[in-house]
Parts: C-alpha cells; structure tokens; sequence
C-alpha cells in the first residue's frame, strides 16, 4: 500500500513538473519578463497598490478640459464637498409659481376648509 501511495505520489510530482515548462520558457526568460513587467509598474506588492495604476491618455486639450469644467460647473454637475452630494441641477428662476401665487392658493384653500393644522383635524372636513 505504501508502495502505491510512493509511486502515485512520485506520478503526481513529474506531471506537475512538466506542466510548469509547458509553456516552454526558461527560469531566465521568465526572469527576464518579470524584471520587464517590475520597469512598466505592472507588479504592484500588497493591496495598496492594487490593481496597478495605468497611464490615461486623452485627445482632449488642457483648455478644453477646463471648458468642459466651466460648463459642469455652470451646470450645477461639479460639488466640492460631501454636503453637495449629489449634485442638485441650477434651478430656473422662470419654472414654478410665484410666491404670491401659493399664498392666494392657500387661502382659498383654506376658505373652501381644505387646508388643517395638526393631527386633530385629518383628513380635513369641508365645513
């Protein structure tokens, strides 16, 4: 029994070993990649530096970035703070009712006994 075990065990260790140079390369070819891949910052060490940082190329133009700031800025789409968040779009001073107005709505709502205070008086009761 032990014999089997042996030999299994032996069997195992010679596939694994030839499945490592299965792809054919050499400990210094190997090396040579990994000291390439350490020069482009593609090997990180620790969670730190996980997953590695990768140069961002763009077509844009420093002054077109910053117009495009200006405009998301103009827009009410950049906050500078946590309380700003989430960004909340520039209101139109033309959208709505006036002031004036919702003061004349309720009190005709009121008149018509459509408006209550407090808990006393729900749901309202037209008198």
């Amino acid at each position: 029994m032990k014999a089997l075990a042996t030999a299994l065990m032996v069997t195992a260790t010679l596939v694994g070993m030839s499945a490592a140079h299965a792809d054919g390369k050499t400990r210094e070819q190997v090396q040579q990649e990994l000291q390439a891949a350490r020069a482009a910052g593609q090997v990180t060490f620790g969670e730190l530096d996980y997953p590695p940082a990768t140069a961002q190329q763009t077509s844009l133009s420093r002054e077109q970035v910053q117009q495009e700031l200006q405009a998301a800025k103009a827009a009410g789409q950049v906050t500078s703070a946590e309380l700003d968040y989430p960004p909340k779009a520039a209101a139109s001073q033309s959208a709505g009712k006036t002031r004036e107005q919702v003061r004349q709505e309720l009190a005709e709502a009121k008149a018509r006994g459509e408006y209550s205070f407090g808990e006393l008086d729900y749901p309202p009761q037209g008198k």
